[in-house]
């Protein structure tokens, strides 16, 4: 009966330390990141990693599979360091693979601050919560997936419908990627401050 085994204890987390949401003034400055699930119409479950970009509000990426252990976060955090700088730090929750060594030795060796909200505190991470939710009302919800690949193009489309078509009304009722390129010739645009609440509410 296996009762000689020891009891697996519970995983002590460091202290986290509240931080103001603020809204970064600029783009990858400070970037988001939040895990999602899901299922195919037939019961098999998947996961999805989203990525957001607060300063412009740009879904930078939306990863899914069955499985997305930390490497595969450390992979597409990779990916994005090919197409764009890194931000000063990334905001994330306290799951397994957001609290690995592989990802925190991929921030310390790429000089990335990697911020842990506190536990149970979703209001802490208000910008991804808020992106995640439309995600599951516009995606996740309004559709019956047969297969990952339709998963995944399905998402793809609507990703690039909300970073080049949709307007943000703390963009100036812009799309984030059209902000983006307009910030980039004008640094004095800045997008509206937002607090948690109305992040949350809206």
């Amino acid at each position: 009966m296996k009762l000689n085994l020891p009891r697996r204890a519970k995983k002590r987390l460091p202290a986290r330390v509240r931080q103001p949401l603020d809204a970064p003034p600029q783009a990858d400055l400070l970037w988001s990141m939040d895990f999602m699930h899901d299922t195919l119409c037939w019961g098999k479950r998947f996961r999805t990693l989203n990525i957001v970009d607060e300063g412009v509000r740009e879904a930078l990426a939306i990863e899914i599979d069955t499985s997305l252990p930390a490497e595969r976060v450390v992979r597409v955090l990779d990916q994005l360091r090919d197409s764009r700088p890194l931000p000063a730090q990334i905001r994330v929750d306290n799951g397994p693979e957001l609290i690995s060594a592989k990802l925190v030795a991929w921030c310390e060796r790429h000089g990335v601050t990697l911020h842990h909200i506190q536990p149970g505190k979703p209001t802490q991470n208000a910008y991804i919560e808020r992106f995640n939710r439309t995600f599951r009302t516009e995606v996740l919800d309004a559709h019956l997936f047969d297969s990952l690949e339709q998963v995944r193009e399905i998402t793809h489309q609507w990703m690039i419908a909300y970073n080049e078509e949709r307007p943000h009304a703390s963009l100036g009722n812009l799309p984030p990627r059209q902000f983006r390129l307009r910030q980039q010739t004008n640094p004095e645009l800045k997008p509206t401050a937002r607090n948690s609440t109305s992040e949350m509410s809206r």
